[in-house]
């Protein structure tokens, strides 16, 4: 303590303790105004960059998927065969039976997709947003050694563990493709059927068991032999759309087809997309359209996709809002573009 003159101990006056105190308060609360702005910087550049990686990886997926609508894995020229039961050859009306769906959306002015369900529950499309089918030949690198016409089996150069009796399959060489519907798969002997199966019991048939274009519906059909070395793969059927998610917010969807039994399982993707728009190009056509305005979905030739995106931290933007971004990729489809 300060002495003052003869000798007497005095301490600090409450003026000067309150003046002491305040500087003190003041030096503190700059402090922490610092410390907490920089959280909230960290916060939102945290979150920004979460918004850029989830939209990286939808549109990476999402345009890797729209560029394979159609692809078959061998250049044909678009001819394609059918002999699916269920396919419109044999007047059946399942949307991935049908390769005119290859590429097909559905938006506000069309009618509902087929192959969702429209609600709240987890996993349901959301009310009022896009969603876009899409078929493709998967497995591509797979082939057949032979051809069997008696038996109505390809012998493969290889197994495949994705391989099953009743799943839609497509072969195809230079000269056109098929879509059947497999009879049998035995993985030891890398066969895989292709026969007519009784009509009736299930819709796991097909129609005839010739291969050739163009499809006839009839025991024989159009004859063909696919010569060795053909390509042969399963057919991949997926919906992405807007989905409600388990945690009461929007999320990324696709929902995948399992051709054997016909049914529909969903899968979350991205978190945080909170609504997708998607436009069309038509060959010839000067500009984008919505769904409802498509003429010819199989003169589309490239899509174009808007995603809204939000940040999981709800508190990370102004006001302590989500952050939110709209982010837009073109695609093209590969199999129609020169």
């Amino acid at each position: 303590m300060p002495k003052r003159g003869g000798g007497r101990m005095t301490g600090f006056t409450l003026i000067e303790l309150m003046v002491a105190m305040l500087l003190g308060l003041i030096v503190i609360g700059g402090v922490v105004s610092v410390f907490l702005a920089n959280q909230q910087v960290y916060r939102t550049n945290n979150a920004l960059g979460d918004v850029q990686d989830s939209s990286r990886v939808a549109f990476e997926m999402l345009a890797q998927n729209i560029r394979e609508a159609g692809l078959l894995g061998c250049s044909n020229n678009g001819q394609v065969a059918n002999v699916l039961q269920n396919g419109p050859n044999a007047g059946g009306s399942v949307w991935w039976a049908d390769w005119s769906n290859a590429l097909r959306g559905y938006g506000n002015g069309t009618a509902a997709n087929p192959a969702l369900t429209t609600g709240a529950a987890a996993g349901n499309q959301v009310s009022g947003t896009d969603s876009l089918m899409l078929l493709n030949a998967a497995d591509v690198g797979l082939s057949i050694a032979g051809q069997n016409q008696a038996t109505a089996t390809f012998t493969l150069n290889a197994a495949n563990g994705d391989l099953a009796a009743g799943r839609v399959m497509i072969v195809c060489d230079p000269d056109h493709a098929t879509i059947f519907r497999a009879s049998s798969y035995d993985s030891s002997a890398k066969t895989v059927g292709f026969a007519q199966l009784p009509a009736g019991g299930t819709s796991a048939v097909n129609c005839s068991t010739g291969l050739g274009y163009p499809s006839v519906c009839t025991p024989v059909g159009t004859a063909y032999v696919f010569g060795a070395n053909a390509s042969i793969a399963r057919l991949a059927a997926g919906v992405w759309y807007i989905g409600s998610n388990p945690d009461l917010g929007r999320s990324l969807y696709r929902a995948d087809v399992d051709t054997s039994a016909g049914t529909v399982t969903s899968q979350e993707m991205v978190r945080g997309v909170t609504s997708m728009d998607i436009r069309y190009h038509e060959a010839a056509q000067p500009s984008f359209v919505s769904a409802k305005d498509v003429s010819d979905w199989s003169a589309v030739n490239a899509v174009q996709v808007s995603l809204a995106m939000q940040s999981a931290d709800a508190r990370a933007g102004v006001d302590s809002a989500p952050i939110t971004r709209k982010f837009m990729v073109t695609s093209t489809v590969r199999n129609r573009v020169n």
